[in-house]
């Protein structure tokens, strides 16, 4: 198969049949010597992680699928660390879509002269570009629209999106007696329609239990046994 992307938690390869096979990795991303899941530099590796990843990955992803939104999941083989997804194209080199339940991380170094850390937030989304030489700056819908990355309508769409997708895991976690905090998605087109690609997992939110962020493996233990 052939390499098309190498990531900082995954590798993308093209399979022979169209699709595209994801390699989850052990790296984990962070900032010095602080693991966080939204960082945009590798801090290390942990040992079983990438397989957490994909485990937790195909869990939701079987989940959303069954509720009636679309993703790009085809399958997974946890033996290899691989899953197997439909080709997507994406938003210009890729945005990502976050939905925020509290004031936390980037959000308190923009804000912090207006919010608390901590204080509970209405699903709001905020949309970056995946850009990490520029971290990952904020755009608005205008932006979007004028630069011709996303329409109006494409917008709105994926913004309810995001919205439905972390109530349904929110249901999840709360059910388990877990907090979720935050989550960062990703959406491309899909054989003509907008769907969920790339991957669910602890790489791309944040989880508390009694007050504690729960790392990779940990937050998979209890989320898919």
């Amino acid at each position: 198969m052939k390499k098309v992307y190498e990531g900082k938690t995954k590798t993308v390869y093209e399979a022979e049949d169209g699709n595209y096979l994801l390699l989850f990795k052990d790296d984990v991303t962070g900032d010095g010597d602080i693991v966080d899941p939204g960082g945009n530099t590798v801090v290390g590796r942990v040992e079983g992680k990438g397989n957490a990843s994909l485990r937790m990955s195909r869990y939701f992803f079987e989940i959303l699928q069954d509720a009636g939104i679309p993703t790009h999941y085809v399958e997974a083989n946890l033996d290899n660390n691989t899953m197997l997804v439909k080709k997507a194209e994406h938003f210009g080199s890729g945005l990502e879509f976050v939905c925020r339940l509290q004031a936390t991380g980037s959000f308190i170094r923009r804000y912090g002269k207006y919010a608390q850390e901590g204080q509970p937030l209405d699903y709001l989304v905020e949309i970056t570009l995946k850009d990490d030489l520029r971290g990952d700056p904020l755009v608005n819908d205008e932006t979007l629209v004028q630069l011709n990355l996303m329409t109006a309508e494409e917008i709105n769409n994926v913004k309810k999106t995001t919205k439905d997708i972390t109530r349904l895991i929110k249901k999840k976690y709360d059910e388990l007696g877990l907090e979720l905090i935050d989550i960062k998605l990703e959406f491309g087109r899909v054989e003509g329609k907008i769907a969920l690609i790339d991957e669910i997992s602890g790489d791309n939110m944040r989880v508390k239990q009694d007050d504690r962020i729960l790392l990779q493996k940990k937050l998979c233990e209890i989320v898919c046994g």
